[in-house]
């Protein structure tokens, strides 16, 4: 069941979705369709929709048993919340960012603030369209987040929206005499619709639990 049919990443879900003969998407919704009442035929929901329907999609997954995959940023807390405890019930991928790059810049990040220690300074940059609703970016926080856990500070995000471009997320570490940078730049929504696709296959029949991509991919 694909969430957010009509919307820029559920028509690349879509697409993506008929070269796969592992994947039949069985219901679409958008705004004004019931979730309800087409949750329960499908053994999973792909959530590509808006952070107000996440109520509403919890109730139905828990009813019907169904697994979820969540791609909709801009959760407020009690939204998240609500997902989080929805995991309880039955399972659910939640990820900033599907992409498999994104979650190899999310280890990176880690593992580069261990390494170099106070002495760098980190801040995030994120760029995307101008349609972009949220700001910063979901991948943005949970770069922060990963930050936030090593260094035990608040990190500063820059967000620039303009033209088209599909996301762009750039960690700067700053120190004496020398900077790094790690940068991810996505060409074009496949890369997420193929990871949303991914851990809708590998999330079927898992226990009840809140997972994110990096267990998708085994990091």
């Amino acid at each position: 069941m694909l969430i957010g049919a009509a919307g820029r990443m559920g028509k690349t879900v879509r697409e993506l979705a008929q070269n796969d003969p592992e994947i039949q998407i069985g219901a679409l919704c958008d705004l004004g369709d019931s979730i309800e009442a087409v949750m329960n035929n499908c053994d999973v929901a792909i959530d590509f929709s808006q952070a107000g329907s996440i109520d509403e999609i919890c109730r139905a997954a828990v009813q019907h048993g169904k697994s979820l995959v969540i791609g909709t940023t801009g959760h407020s807390q009690q939204q998240r919340k609500t997902i989080e405890e929805t995991a309880q019930s039955v399972p659910i991928v939640f990820a900033s960012n599907f992409s498999v790059g994104v979650n190899a810049l999310f280890w990176l990040t880690q593992k580069a603030a261990e390494l170099l220690g106070s002495d760098f300074n980190p801040e995030i940059v994120e760029t995307h369209h101008k349609m972009k609703k949220d700001a910063p970016s979901g991948t943005a926080k949970t770069l922060a987040e990963i930050l936030k856990a090593v260094r035990n500070s608040k990190i500063p995000i820059q967000s620039i929206r303009e033209g088209d471009v599909v996301g762009e997320h750039t960690v700067i570490f700053g120190g004496p005499g020398e900077y790094l940078k790690l940068t991810h730049r996505a060409a074009n929504r496949g890369i997420f619709a193929l990871g949303a696709l991914r851990a809708a296959k590998w999330i079927v029949h898992k226990p009840p639990g809140f997972y994110s991509m990096q267990d998708v991919l085994g990091l």
